[in-house]
């Protein structure tokens, strides 16, 4: 997996222009969903989907923290 941290992930997301289509916390909630199917049928790739889920839980937990804007706000530009 290519993503590392919530920062990447959320520029990932920017990236894909996807705004205004469907919220941040409903595509890492996808995302999520997706990496789970993957860890129940991929066993090899167990530890970089278990990364990616972390990574995803942190995220979620800090949209619920301080909010979806604020959480933009904060990511959305390159470090």
């Amino acid at each position: 997996m290519g993503i590392r941290t919530v920062s990447e992930y959320v520029q990932f997301y920017v990236g894909l222009n996807m705004q205004h289509s469907i919220s941040l916390s409903s595509f890492a909630y996808n995302e999520k969903l997706v990496m789970n199917n993957k860890l129940e049928n991929s066993p090899s790739k167990k530890e970089h989907v278990l990364q990616g889920l972390k990574i995803l839980d942190e995220l979620l937990d800090e949209i619920h923290n301080i909010g979806e804007s604020a959480v933009l706000e904060k990511y959305a530009k390159p470090s």
